[in-house]
């Protein structure tokens, strides 16, 4: 019988994600695959999608459209005062951080400039918009344990901790 993806399965990946035009985003290094549970939302949908079914060791190209990745983009970049951060703290471009609205709900924000002043901010994933390209390769499939279906995350060889 073979070994296919399914929910509920840890899954491990080799990947390389292009853009439209070819060019490398991103890619799993050597010894160091993506691992993930399938069915939990630990990778983008239209990836997940096209996963379920796939058997171990197989190879893939996924097309995935923004509204199945990280979205379209919505709304746009701004500065805002570098007071409104921690003194001291480390920004950089490519960077994650939250905010908080009025009602105290949680904003995710990428930093995309910093100066001395100023930091830019976007509300857009910095692949939002962007149709991804991805090749996996499929290096292996087990069951989730009860405790990491609970979790909603694979965890590693050594147990996990949170």
């Amino acid at each position: 019988m073979t070994n296919k993806i399914t929910a509920n399965k840890v899954v491990t990946l080799a990947y390389i994600l292009r853009d439209d035009e070819g060019e490398i985003i991103d890619r799993s290094r050597e010894g160091s695959p993506l691992l993930y549970l399938h069915g939990a939302m630990n990778i983008v949908p239209g990836l997940e999608e096209q996963l379920e079914g796939v058997c171990e060791g197989e190879t893939i190209q996924a097309e995935v459209p923004p509204e199945k990745g990280y979205g379209p983009r919505v709304g746009e970049a701004q500065d805002v005062s570098r007071d409104l951060f921690p003194d001291g703290a480390e920004l950089s471009a490519g960077m994650q951080v939250v905010g908080h609205d009025e009602e105290g709900r949680r904003i995710p924000f990428f930093i995309t400039g910093v100066s001395e002043a100023t930091v830019t901010i976007d509300p857009n994933h910095p692949l939002a918009g962007e149709t991804l390209h991805f090749e996996v390769t499929v290096q292996s499939l087990r069951d989730a344990t009860d405790e990491e279906i609970e979790h909603g995350h694979p965890h590693g060889p050594g147990g996990h901790s949170h």
